[in-house]
């Protein structure tokens, strides 16, 4: 080998190739670490055309700022990226550099919609569940309630904005809305009143449901104004409970009631508790 000039010239040629290599990484590395390079700003902007409501300098500072490690060319962006999707009401977030010492953040804010279950947590307009201040939530708009399996928020969100239109023909709007774990619906109106939908035997079974109760709520609440539950599970049709509504005992005669309120509450079933 020695004597093999070739052999000689390629392995000098691959030794200084390594050594150029090794020193042009050191130099790399070394101008990377220059303190012109060091992160002096962080520029916050919002996905949307509209400014950011909840998100401000201080939640950023607590929850992000402190968290971001090295400079321009060493920050990880993606773990600047989770960094700042932990702060309270950022929904997505979005990092890149721009030359020579900024970050660019734009952010995407939680809307929120209604609280979600007993645990404080909010539902946004896209089905998300998050974590954040109540009472600053509560300062946009009234909040509805929303409870479901894990899981089921957006079919929840869905169904909620169908009840909505169901029910605006009688200026009735739902408040409340739960799914069971039996995948049973019940809705809160915003007369107090409460309607047991049951499950969704078909596609169509909660709106004939909706549609029978609304066919007939104009003649309930002529004769019973104070309706605190309706239960729509039946066939043909409901059972519904209401302050003040007596049931008359056993062998009483009912007193006598005009023919067209007859007609108008022949199907109803004044109970005082829910039939399964």
């Amino acid at each position: 080998m020695w004597q093999d000039a070739k052999a000689l010239n390629a392995t000098a040629n691959g030794i200084f190739a390594l050594v150029l290599l090794a020193c042009l990484a050191a130099g790399v590395w070394w101008l990377a670490q220059r303190p012109m390079f060091t992160l002096r700003s962080i520029r916050i902007e919002s996905m949307a055309q509209d400014e950011l409501k909840h998100v401000n300098h201080l939640t950023l500072r607590n929850g992000a700022l402190g968290r971001i490690k090295g400079n321009f060319f060493t920050t990880n962006l993606d773990a600047v990226r989770q960094a700042f999707e932990s702060v309270p009401w950022v929904r997505r977030a979005a990092v890149r550099r721009e030359w020579p010492d900024q970050l660019i953040v734009a952010l995407e804010e939680h809307e929120a919609l209604g609280t979600w279950g007993e645990d404080g947590r909010l539902l946004s307009t896209k089905g998300d569940v998050f974590t954040a201040n109540l009472a600053e939530a509560e300062e946009d708009h009234v909040l509805p309630e929303f409870d479901g399996p894990e899981g089921s928020e957006k079919e929840v969100l869905s169904r909620f904005a169908e009840l909505r239109g169901w029910f605006a023909p009688l200026q009735l709007v739902p408040q409340a809305l739960s799914l069971s774990t039996r995948y049973a619906w019940t809705v809160k109106l915003n007369n107090g009143m409460s309607v047991a939908l049951g499950r969704e035997q078909t596609s169509t079974t909660l709106k004939e449901r909706v549609d029978r109760l609304m066919g007939i709520y104009p003649q309930l609440v002529t004769h019973l104004p104070n309706i605190e539950t309706i239960d729509m599970r039946y066939q043909n049709g409901l059972a519904l409970s209401a302050t003040g509504l007596k049931i008359p005992a056993e062998g009483a005669k009912p007193k006598p009631r005009p023919a067209a309120a007859k007609n108008n509450t022949n199907n109803l079933k004044p109970i005082s508790r829910h039939t399964q």
